[in-house]
């Protein structure tokens, strides 16, 4: 019987040691920016009164084209899905996998129990109609989706909108998408409660500042809300939320999805070049999904080589043969091919 999957094992683990060229986390590298570091130094001198939100949560509504009342700043989107676990009474709760982790662990924290759909690789990790139970009263998916990369149209997600059924979609990665042309961050039209999630971690470098925020009906923003202790974000991730909603920062994070997509096509390429290296579907966001035997015994020799990969055992659906890798510039993608070709058996 295979073991449950560790759902509290991250990225970060893999970096722990010193000097390890990081393939195992998401987050862009050369960020924060310095107009961002700048402006959050900045916000130093402000530290001794309290936090007040309602500039952010503006910028992100206009940013989005939604009512204030529909925005919840979060510190970071994990805290979301704490949030949502704590609020909802789902009677049955489904999380679409593979997908990150942390919905389902905050929702079993919780006392619920989850059911899951899990998505193959012979699909491309696509979501093939009726996967998903018709009496499912909470559904929670990535889209772009951690750790497969794949894309999912925003019409096939729009139609797992139903009255009586909360959806849940992880929008963290979005902005890896150039056009971020899947997104439902506009939806404010489909049946039942559409809530989605965004994360400024990834493309601003901003996972130590803790900052995401919720864009949901009015009334379950309310209900939200009232589970936060007071000030649950502070003052920095505020100005950073109000800045990085701002048409300039938005402009600056569309260029550097454009640039990381050719830079993971040169990965993908390279890739391809390795007879037991197999991708599946076609990958739209910040990191590639591979399958290779021995994947366990490759990244132990990858990390003598210099590079940290993040492990895929731990993801519902997955097993020992995955390894996720971020997508980094083409000079250190050679070196890592490189280091990858000697580390992969036969």
């Amino acid at each position: 019987m295979n073991a449950e999957p560790d759902l509290r094992h991250h990225g970060d683990a893999e970096v722990r040691s010193a000097g390890l060229v990081d393939l195992a986390v998401n987050v862009r590298t050369g960020t924060p920016p310095p107009w961002l570091r700048d402006r959050l130094a900045a916000t130093l001198d402000t530290l001794a009164a309290y936090p007040d939100g309602t500039a952010a949560r503006a910028a992100v509504a206009a940013r989005h084209g939604r009512p204030v009342a529909e925005v919840l700043l979060t510190a970071g989107a994990a805290e979301a899905f704490v949030l949502l676990a704590r609020v909802l009474r789902p009677r049955h709760a489904v999380v679409v996998h593979p997908q990150f982790t942390e919905p389902e662990a905050a929702l079993r924290d919780a006392g619920h129990v989850v059911h899951r759909v899990l998505l193959t690789p012979e699909q491309g990790f696509r979501l093939p109609p009726g996967a998903v139970p018709e009496n499912a009263d909470l559904v929670v998916v990535g889209n772009p989706t951690n750790p497969t990369s794949i894309l999912h149209p925003a019409a096939a997600l729009a139609e797992l909108a139903r009255p009586g059924r909360t959806l849940v979609v992880d929008e963290a990665f979005m902005d890896t998408d150039p056009g971020e042309t899947e997104s439902l961050a506009g939806a404010r039209d489909l049946p039942g409660r559409v809530v989605v999630l965004r994360s400024l971690t990834k493309t601003w470098g901003l996972a130590g500042l803790r900052i995401g925020y919720l864009l949901a009906p009015a009334g379950l923003v309310a209900e939200l809300a009232a589970a936060q202790p007071l000030w649950p974000v502070s003052t920095p991730a505020l100005v950073a939320a109000e800045l990085c909603s701002a048409p300039a920062a938005l402009a600056e994070a569309d260029a550097a999805a454009r640039a990381t997509a050719l830079d993971r096509e040169h990965l993908l390429k390279g890739l391809a070049t390795l007879p037991a290296v197999r991708v599946y579907g076609d990958p739209a966001a910040s990191f590639v999904l591979i399958r290779l035997p021995g994947a366990a015994a490759v990244r132990d020799r990858l990390r003598a080589a210099g590079f940290a990969v993040r492990r895929g055992d731990t993801f519902p659906g997955l097993g020992p043969d995955w390894l996720r890798l971020a997508v980094r510039d083409r000079d250190t993608t050679d070196r890592f091919l490189d280091a990858l070709a000697a580390a992969v058996p036969g």
